[in-house]
């Protein structure tokens, strides 16, 4: 019997989470200022819909996550970004 419990095979593989590594690629990289006049760099913290992505999905501090929405915001103000996009990406 004790062979019996060694010998379990799976139809589907185990689900292990593999946690990434996230970061906040402005202390990273060393940045002190998020420019709200480049659109390109923005787009990388917004999704297609034009939202602001969270925290939890970019993996900014805190304190540059304000910023980053600052940014956006002013962005959208002056019509670098839009406010709203059907498929912005």
């Amino acid at each position: 019997m004790a062979g019996k419990d060694s010998d379990i095979r799976y139809l589907t593989p185990i689900s292990i989470d593999i946690k990434t590594d996230k970061y906040c690629r402005f202390k990273k990289l060393g940045i002190k200022y998020v420019d709200y006049k480049d659109g390109q760099f923005l787009l990388k913290f917004i999704n297609e819909q034009g939202k602001i992505l969270p925290r939890r999905l970019t993996g900014n501090s805190a304190k540059y996550q304000k910023k980053v929405a600052q940014a956006v915001k002013r962005a959208r103000h002056i019509a670098i970004l839009p406010y709203l996009a059907d498929q912005l990406k």
